[in-house]
């Protein structure tokens, strides 16, 4: 019966598993329409321009939100058009070249503001870019929002000597306030990172914009695994001191561990860790196969204010296993089917491989819970409160 049920295509399989899904996917989009705003009554914007410092050739948790985003509003005619640092010349990032830093070209930036003439403006990256066009919007007198995607005073402490992270961490708090101050709203995943805002001193108004999963990509293996096999170990993400991958790699569970994805500290964790199978960069499809091939997903970020590959391995049947920390806490802790947190990170991969449940019913789980097409409506009708 298991395997019948597996065998189906993608569509099916997500549709049998919630029994409902069809219907729940009509009262997403009767709740939350993209055609008229229900608080207002007032048209929804079609042009909405994002300017990101984090966008393509990156491949991260931001860049993933907005292309998303931006295919859903598409769907919907609506345009939202993106510009990043490949739009102006631009030098990579001290110890991290796969960041670009665009060069502050404002007049540049202006005149691509203009031809697009936006009806709503999305600043959600704390860089070079986001500066001008805070500085465009507050000089033309426009709203804007901006997003809270990434914890830069845990970055910068990470990488900061440690007499000096309190005074680093301080200062990185002071202009995350000074950046935001001016936004009409920012967008947060969780009421935790709420929380963490307000206990920076952030008093903006806060809106939820959580994170959504592609079921026709991300789906659990069609035939389920030997008990007797050594459990795969799953790593993906970013291989940046930041991402805390080493508390993994040192750990002497038993399994095999497997680390997919980039960064400056990935050739220094080959060298160090031998055993450890690094795939390098996977997208798509050999993304997908490699979250089906795993026995349980494991998140040694304690800096994340998310983490959508969680929301991958939760999709594909994996239980998960990670930090009791922002991010996964929010996500792990609605069911204990799906995984595991812990302050102990072996202990949370131990208990993750014993959670109740099934691959089949996590996979259901991913499916109702988290919807682009939701996530994309909620953009757009806070967009817009940033019409002029």
């Amino acid at each position: 019966m298991a395997r019948k049920w597996l065998r189906k295509k993608p569509t099916q399989r997500a549709r049998a598993i919630t029994g409902s899904y069809d219907m729940i996917q009509a009262q997403d989009f009767q709740s939350h329409r993209f055609s008229t705003n229900g608080d207002t009554n007032r048209p929804l914007p079609t042009r909405i321009l994002v300017v990101s410092d984090a966008w393509l050739p990156q491949v991260n948790g931001v860049v993933r939100t907005y292309q998303n985003l931006r295919k859903q509003l598409a769907l919907h005619g609506s345009e939202m058009r993106v510009i990043g640092p490949a739009d102006f010349p631009n030098m990579a990032m001290p110890s991290y070249p796969e960041i670009r830093l665009a060069m502050p070209l404002f007049r540049r930036l202006r005149r691509m503001i203009e031809a697009f003439d936006p009806q709503a403006i999305h600043i959600p990256v704390e860089g070079p870019l986001g500066w001008m066009t805070r500085h465009w919007c507050q000089r033309n007198d426009r709203a804007f929002s901006t997003a809270f995607h990434t914890n830069f005073p845990a970055y910068v402490a990470v990488r900061t000597p440690k007499l000096l992270r309190s005074r680093s961490k301080a200062l990185s708090v002071s202009t995350l306030k000074r950046f935001h101050g001016p936004a009409k709203f920012i967008y947060t995943a969780t009421p935790a990172l709420d929380s963490l805002l307000r206990n920076w001193g952030v008093e903006n108004r806060f809106e939820r914009l959580s994170r959504g999963i592609d079921a026709e990509q991300f789906y659990p293996a069609t035939a389920p695994k030997s008990t007797s096999d050594i459990p795969v170990l799953l790593y993906v993400g970013r291989v940046a001191p930041e991402k805390n991958i080493e508390a993994f790699l040192a750990l002497k569970t038993h399994g095999r561990k497997v680390v997919v994805g980039d960064g400056p500290h990935l050739q220094q964790l080959r060298r160090r860790y031998p055993d450890v199978t690094f795939r390098g960069m996977l997208v798509g499809d050999p993304l997908a196969a490699v979250y089906r091939e795993a026995d349980v997903f494991v998140f040694p970020s304690k800096t994340d204010t998310f983490g959508n590959v969680l929301l991958e391995a939760i999709a594909s049947g994996l239980p998960c296993a990670a930090y009791d920390v922002t991010g996964p806490r929010d996500i792990l802790s609605a069911d204990p089917a799906l995984g595991a947190v812990d302050d102990d990170l072996s202990q949370a991969i131990k208990r993750a491989l014993k959670a109740s449940g099934t691959r089949a019913s996590r996979h259901a789980y991913a499916v109702k819970t988290y919807s682009w097409e939701k996530v994309a409506a909620d953009f757009q009708r806070h967009s817009a409160e940033l019409m002029p």
